[in-house]
């Protein structure tokens, strides 16, 4: 079993913020795979599925994006899933606009919804997604990460998050090293750097 967690905040308001973008992520693979989400249990979202021959649970926490380590704690203590077994799908300040970057382990790096997962799980042994927001010269980062996306941005973001369901889909059918192999390429070589920080102060 699976467990795919996608990063948000709940609500109207935040619906098409780049804080979002791991719902969005979640959401574009249950549509792709016909898997119903809406059960609401352990304080988030969820569905239940099987998404490249696997099962599947696809958890969006309900509890703004801060406290997002209570859903993932309670998901992983029910269904018993091993680390490997965990990925979760968030936003990241410190990539460029559409750049994804699969890592099998590593720090929150200033992610506060990463913080949560980690503090709660007492591990950073699993495996996360990052999609590229990149920075603001104008805005300050709670304005960046909460604001609106438009024009080219928008486009680019949908197409990124487009890939980022294929990423979720490797990362099943074939593991993390795979899906670090195929997805963190830029212009044809392998990405090499470390992971980026995100988030540093942003909030909820």
């Amino acid at each position: 079993m699976k467990l795919v967690v996608g990063l948000g905040n709940p609500g109207r308001r935040y619906e098409q913020t780049r804080h979002n973008l791991g719902f969005r992520v979640v959401d574009t693979v249950v549509a792709r795979w016909g898997i119903e989400l809406g059960r609401e249990k352990f304080q988030a979202v969820i569905g239940d599925g099987n998404v490249a021959g696997q099962r599947m649970i696809l958890l969006k926490p309900m509890t703004f994006m801060n406290l997002s380590g209570r859903a993932v704690q309670a998901a992983v203590g029910f269904y018993k899933v091993a680390m490997e077994d965990l990925l979760v799908v968030s936003d990241d300040l410190d990539l460029p606009v559409g750049r994804l970057r699969m890592r099998a382990s590593g720090s929150a790096g200033g992610h506060r919804g990463l913080d949560d997962i980690i503090r709660l799980l007492g591990t950073t042994q699993f495996a996360r997604l990052r999609i590229g927001i990149g920075r603001s010269e104008r805005r300050d980062e709670v304005s960046h990460v909460l604001g609106g996306i438009e024009g080219d941005e928008a486009v680019a973001l949908d197409e990124t998050v487009k890939q980022a369901a294929d990423a979720v889909e490797c990362w099943c059918r074939k593991g993390v090293t795979a899906a670090m192999n195929e997805f963190n390429r830029v212009g044809g070589e392998s990405d090499d750097a470390g992971p980026g920080t995100s988030d540093k102060g942003a909030g909820p």
